[in-house]
């Protein structure tokens, strides 16, 4: 069966960040500038995802924007989610991220546990897929937390903390293609890594300038973004992904 989910390629990683900074811009829309609050937020987004995610599971093959909507449903679901833990119920940014990153472990080591591989490049049956989205989504959680955490309590700032992560995605970068580490390995820490980069961003490009952000309108700042990454999805090259020729790296 054809994977559902698209080839990891530079194009992939420039939508995934455009992407992961409209959930934070687009989040906060929501929560802040409408102001629906948090829990009626991750209500509205949960409702979107759970919707996207029966779409992409249902279709046979892969569907750019659908696989795109779904993505950035998780990231908006994963900036209001966190917020509203971290924030409302009061178990602070450390409390959040340590919980979703046992929650990621956990759903990683069941997917790994139930069909031999965690690898995205086997994403073409019902059950994967339900792994995959469920990893996907906590790891967007997590990634929210983790930014926040960094740039507030952490006393990085939202320009510190997106440095930070970019540094640290750029040794990711440098491990794919100069060793041997597990790809999957180093997919999975990109794709965390590229959430609070984008929370980071994002915050910097809306919150107020006494918090270090630089005060733009939070719906503007999600339409640009917005608008670039469908400008993206049609100039880039989108297709599925493919199976491994050989033992999982």
């Amino acid at each position: 069966m054809p994977s559902k989910v698209p080839e990891v390629t530079l194009a992939f990683w420039i939508i995934k960040i455009a992407a992961t900074t409209l959930g934070e811009t687009g989040g906060d829309t929501v929560t802040m500038t409408l102001g629906w609050g948090y829990l009626a937020g991750t209500a509205l987004f949960a409702g979107l995802l759970v919707a996207f995610v029966a779409a992409q599971v249902v279709t046979a093959r892969f569907h750019p924007f659908l696989y795109w909507a779904t993505i950035i449903a998780s990231t908006t679901f994963g900036t209001t989610m966190a917020d509203f833990a971290d924030r409302s119920l009061g178990i602070g940014y450390a409390g959040g991220s340590t919980l979703l990153f046992v929650c990621l472990m956990a759903v990683l080591g069941l997917w790994h546990r139930s069909q031999g591989s965690i690898s995205v490049d086997t994403v073409t049956t019902p059950k994967a897929e339900a792994f995959y989205w469920a990893a996907i989504t906590f790891s967007q959680t997590l990634g929210t937390a983790v930014g926040d955490w960094t740039a507030d309590t952490g006393g990085l700032g939202y320009e510190g903390g997106a440095l930070m992560f970019a540094a640290a995605l750029s040794v990711v970068f440098v491990l794919y293609r100069r060793t041997g580490v597990s790809r999957v390995l180093l997919f999975w820490t990109a794709f965390i890594l590229t959430r609070p980069l984008g929370a980071t961003v994002g915050d910097f490009l809306d919150k107020p300038v006494s918090h270090g952000g630089l005060a733009l309108s939070r719906p503007l700042a999600s339409a640009v973004i917005a608008a670039f990454i469908l400008v993206a999805l049609f100039i880039l090259p989108q297709r599925a992904g493919r199976h491994p020729q050989g033992p999982e790296r």
